[in-house]
């Protein structure tokens, strides 16, 4: 357990919000290993936002009802629907599977990619999202996923998320669209950018710890990150810790 220092925290927040509850999200970190370095994708989000004007991201958002209500034709890593499952008031597999799901609905709002297999499913598809998912001609696959960080926002933040971090390499994207990110979208561009390079971008602290993060998980290779313990940032007693979800 390590202590974050909490200036780089608290700079980050505009005055202080008293009982806004954290809501569920997720995270996709797409990483490309093909050439050097490994690149990571980023997008930047509107400067009118109201949250993180600006700010370099990865693809991703809350959870959705539609996500607990997906069919998925993979099932998840058992170790990581573990983790996802800790400390946490959910207890069944679909809960796990929708905040994966989440990752990779967000990832294909926000930045056209599919992270999929033609798999046949069962189970109805819901309306919404999903179904426009789908009409690429593949279904979610988050058995691809690897869980490698949580964190959940500090009290006093107008918008608080308990938001879970994953990582996939670019050959699970498995169809892209055209014209996503764009001047009036949600993320106006997108960006590979070596991890080095990532770094210097206009990060949220968050984005850039779990980057740091990354790095180990990308060492372990596909299957050993799976068993690694999981990072978790978190506030105990007034500090913003770092603890391991093992």
């Amino acid at each position: 357990m390590t202590t974050v220092p909490r200036h780089l925290v608290d700079g980050e927040r505009v005055g202080f919000h008293a009982g806004v509850e954290p809501q569920d999200a997720a995270t996709l970190i797409i990483v490309d290993q093909t050439e050097g370095e490994p690149k990571v994708l980023l997008g930047r989000r509107h400067p009118r936002h109201a949250f993180l004007p600006g700010k370099f991201v990865f693809p991703g958002g809350g959870v959705d009802a539609t996500d607990r209500a997906m069919p998925t034709a993979r099932s998840l890593h058992p170790d990581t629907e573990r983790k996802l499952l800790a400390e946490t008031r959910f207890s069944r597999t679909k809960d796990a599977e929708a905040i994966a799901l989440a990752a990779i609905r967000e990832t294909f709002e926000e930045a056209g990619l599919v992270v999929g297999t033609k798999d046949a499913i069962g189970g109805n598809v819901p309306p919404g999202p999903w179904s426009k998912f789908v009409q690429t001609g593949f279904y979610p696959d988050p058995s691809r996923l690897r869980f490698v960080a949580r964190a959940i926002t500090p009290p006093g933040f107008a918008r608080r998320f308990d938001a879970r971090f994953f990582c996939v390499e670019d050959d699970a994207i498995v169809h892209r669209l055209g014209n996503i990110a764009h001047p009036d979208a949600e993320l106006v561009e997108l960006a590979w950018l070596p991890i080095t390079a990532a770094r210097m971008a206009d990060l949220p602290i968050i984005t850039r710890l779990v980057l740091d993060e990354l790095q180990t998980a990308l060492r372990a290779g596909r299957e050993g990150s799976q068993t690694l313990p999981v990072p978790f940032f978190i506030t105990r007693d007034g500090e913003f810790m770092r603890e391991l979800i093992e």
